[in-house]
């Protein structure tokens, strides 16, 4: 599994209150959540996110509030994964849970930039700077929680799991 797109960069302890801002958690419709992912943060954050771009960010990312829409809202946004130096354990296990892709890669999280292309290989957890020609190594997921990825979260998971 593989994903690629434009970087959008944020500094350290970027909180679920500023991912989706409380006042907007009236609505359960992710499309309706993802309209204000960011907004606080950055007010243009809906109108650059592009399917596929890459979050990377700085230490603690998804701190605050146990809140699964967080991770929701900014794969729904068009997020394919979050590169950071480490993740709140919360919003980590979100984020599987749903089956969103996120990385902890310090020396990825330093060097890259706002704006650069990256390249992520999920099975090697190789990230590839394509602006800068660099290559970082993360530890990839076990298989299983590539499948789970792959397959949209943990309930498709286990769901199909059932099937065979």
């Amino acid at each position: 599994m593989k994903a690629k797109g434009t970087v959008l960069k944020y500094g350290d302890n970027v909180d679920t209150d500023v991912i989706i801002p409380a006042r907007y958690l009236n609505s359960f419709d992710a499309k309706e959540l993802a309209s204000h992912a960011m907004v606080d943060i950055d007010p243009t954050f809906v109108q650059r996110v592009k399917p596929g771009d890459i979050m990377v960010a700085g230490k603690n990312f998804g701190c605050g509030s146990s809140r699964e829409h967080a991770p929701l809202c900014l794969k729904t946004a068009g997020v394919s994964c979050v590169i950071a130096k480490s993740f709140a354990r919360i919003f980590y296990r979100n984020a599987i849970n749903i089956g969103f892709a996120i990385l902890e890669c310090e020396e990825a999280a330093d060097d890259i930039e706002e704006g650069n292309q990256v390249e992520i290989d999920f099975d090697s957890g190789i990230i590839t700077n394509i602006t800068k020609n660099r290559q970082y190594q993360a530890q990839p997921f076990p298989p299983f929680l590539q499948k789970m990825i792959a397959e949209n979260g943990l309930v498709n998971y286990v769901n199909h799991q059932k099937e065979n």
